[in-house]
């Protein structure tokens, strides 16, 4: 099959032709990200590989259609940018990678989290400039405080036993669904309402959707707890990025730990390190000494990226063969393909 993969990196064009010796695959690595002006790049090619911050809205999905794709392989969990109804109406199969490996986001998760709380990525700072001096340093002990996960599947899960369990947090969640595991280990369930009003962190590991969308906003963040810490290695458009930035204003949120962010597409996986970006909320946080961002890299470990190689390779050899596609996504109501 012939395979155009938007928005390479070096680790994708690594780990994406290693797997590809299990399949036979014809792929063509492109450095550009896929939007309606780089779709006429796929000309010729039966299936895309692309990514989260790809661009696959009903006018790129149209044209791919016309160029004779006839399926589009995230190499991602989220979808949230992908016209799932325009595919269905043009004859294009989407699958995922729902599950790649949640250790590698929980683990990133908890060290984000230490070091924002133990002020690691000052100190580093400092170092480098041979300055020791632990003078505003001062940071605070996991153990026994108050840890709310919103969200409680695989990577949530994790994250909720390991504070749990390894830390002694006391642990709430939030989540349509009670894990029977964590709550034999401890962990209460409640209402996010709930978690913002106790909780002295609150992380974050659930889709993004109309009712999660901006889920952490202004009306939600007066009623949290003050001096609230915030993780989100989720979706950056769970958070209203304004209001977070006028909540540390106010001093009322104690901490923030990002590494996604909800305009982060044209921005992350790019060095832009020489370029002036005009990105004035994002530009903002990262003013604050009490805020942390890193670029979304919580999925960056050779394990994950391995099994992101090959569940991607793998449903595009299944949809060659014309086998049962085990992670194709399908519009909200349809059931079939």
């Amino acid at each position: 099959m012939r395979v155009t993969i938007f928005g390479t990196r070096s680790y994708d064009l690594q780990f994406l032709t290693a797997a590809n010796a299990d399949h036979g695959h014809e792929l063509r690595f492109l450095e550009a990200g896929l939007d309606p002006v780089t779709a006429p790049l796929a000309a010729g090619s039966d299936a895309v590989c692309a990514f989260v911050n790809d661009c696959l809205d009903a006018q790129v999905i149209e044209l791919l259609a016309g160029f004779g794709v006839r399926i589009v392989a995230l190499r991602c969990a989220g979808y949230n940018n992908v016209d799932l109804a325009a595919a269905a109406r043009c004859g294009i199969a989407v699958t995922r990678v729902p599950a790649y490996s949640p250790h590698a986001v929980a683990e990133f998760t908890i060290a984000l989290l230490l070091a924002l709380d133990r002020k690691i990525h000052r100190a580093w700072s400092r170092v480098r400039e041979n300055n020791y001096a632990l003078d505003g340093l001062v940071g605070r002990n996991l153990h026994g405080r108050i840890m709310g996960v919103v969200g409680t599947g695989q990577i949530g899960a994790l994250v909720a036993k390991t504070l749990r369990a390894g830390f002694g947090c006391e642990v709430l969640a939030s989540d349509p669904v009670a894990d029977p595991a964590l709550e034999a280990i401890g962990v209460r369930y409640t209402s996010v309402d709930t978690l913002l009003r106790e909780a002295d962190v609150i992380s974050l590991h659930c889709p993004l959707t109309p009712d999660t969308r901006h889920m952490i906003n202004a009306t939600s963040l007066a009623k949290a707890r003050p001096g609230l810490v915030v993780v989100n290695t989720s979706r950056g458009a769970l958070i209203d990025t304004k209001a977070l930035i006028d909540a540390l204003k106010a001093r009322s949120v104690g901490g923030v730990a990002l590494d996604v962010y909800e305009q982060e597409a044209g921005i992350f996986f790019d060095d832009l390190s020489s370029e002036i970006i005009d990105d004035d909320l994002l530009q903002r946080l990262l003013t604050f000494p009490n805020v942390l961002v890193t670029g979304h890299q919580a999925f960056l470990t050779e394990e994950a990226l391995s099994a992101i190689a090959q569940t991607t390779l793998g449903s595009l050899s299944d949809f060659e063969k014309g086998l049962p596609l085990a992670y194709q996504i399908l519009p909200v109501g349809q059931t079939t393909p």
